[in-house]
């Protein structure tokens, strides 16, 4: 017997999107990126931050001075720089920034519906419907109308953080909640009801030298709300099969082996893996950010290259 009126209805109102160019993963993302010291996360990390286009990077690492020349390449704002992992209210500042972004959004979105009724009263000579307080708003002392503004002229703003180094530190033991808890809310920090609605967002980037909470790595919250991952080679077997039995999903151990080996043959490559891709996207691995890795149903690999 088939029951009425039980058909699944989806919401009315489509969900706000950000753009990224085409080779680019979607957003907010949340990215896990592993690797030993000096194999490159960082660069990896900024490049892809700098391709993604962010308006905003918060940053948290020890060692943000010494790597400078790197970090330099996102222009990362000198308030948006935490170097002091012990301090645990750096979340919380981080998230009443992205808040803030919100409101001044939002408050433009308003203020744009309210010019756009102003100039619509001037146009039709409706004088006697001008208030006041529209006066005061959009007109200066020399009696010029002013425009609201808005330092993105009113697009959503892009925001990131990247978290490097972090390991061991105050934040990632005493302050791990609080970490875990964006990694867990991070696509809905900073509600907003301008253009469809949904939020800011964070997307946010985690560097660590390994990959299992019990060896010192990511937490299991971090790492199960990541929806890309960058994997440099690792000389570990223990660490390899954490990465494998994780991430090889529907393509078995055996043909993620042979994408792993084929992403990480040369100094300082990596396998990036995309769990969400684009529908244009023909596979959700990579070496580097430009060679898709195609798994074929023989079991071999071909390679697509982007310039």
């Amino acid at each position: 017997m088939r029951s009425k009126n039980l058909k699944i209805e989806l919401p009315s109102s489509v969900r706000y999107k950000y753009e990224t160019p085409e080779m680019m993963p979607n957003l907010a993302t949340q990215l896990l990126c592993c690797g030993a010291k000096g194999s490159g996360k960082t660069i990896a990390i900024v490049n892809l931050v700098k391709k993604l286009e962010f308006d905003r990077v918060f940053l948290i690492s020890p060692t943000a001075k010494s790597n400078h020349a790197i970090l330099s390449m996102i222009n990362i704002n000198p308030e948006d720089m935490y170097e002091d992992t012990e301090d645990l209210t750096i979340i919380d500042d981080i998230i009443s920034k992205v808040e803030q972004e919100g409101i001044e959004y939002d408050e433009y979105h308003e203020k744009m519906k309210e010019y756009n009724e102003f100039i619509k009263k001037i146009n039709n000579n409706e004088f006697n419907l001008i208030s006041d307080n529209d006066l005061e708003t959009f007109m200066n002392d020399s009696n010029e109308i002013v425009k609201p503004e808005h330092y993105l002229n009113g697009r959503r703003p892009k925001i990131a953080l990247v978290a490097d180094d972090i390991l061991g530190s105050f934040l990632m033991s005493k302050g791990i909640r609080k970490v875990n808890n964006l990694a867990i809310k991070h696509r809905h920090i900073a509600p907003v009801n301008a253009e469809g609605g949904g939020a800011i967002g964070i997307s946010t980037f985690f560097l660590t030298q390994t990959f299992r909470c019990q060896t010192g790595g990511i937490s299991k919250p971090i790492r199960s709300n990541c929806n890309s991952l960058i994997i440099f080679k690792t000389k570990n077997e223990n660490e390899y099969n954490d990465l494998a039995e994780e991430v090889a999903g529907e393509i078995g151990k055996e043909l993620f082996n042979k994408i792993y080996t084929m992403a990480t043959d040369e100094p300082h490559g990596f396998l990036f893996i995309d769990f969400n891709p684009k529908s244009s996207h023909p596979s959700r691995y990579r070496k580097n950010l430009d060679t898709f890795l195609i798994a074929n149903d023989d079991g071999t690999i071909t390679q697509r290259r982007y310039e």
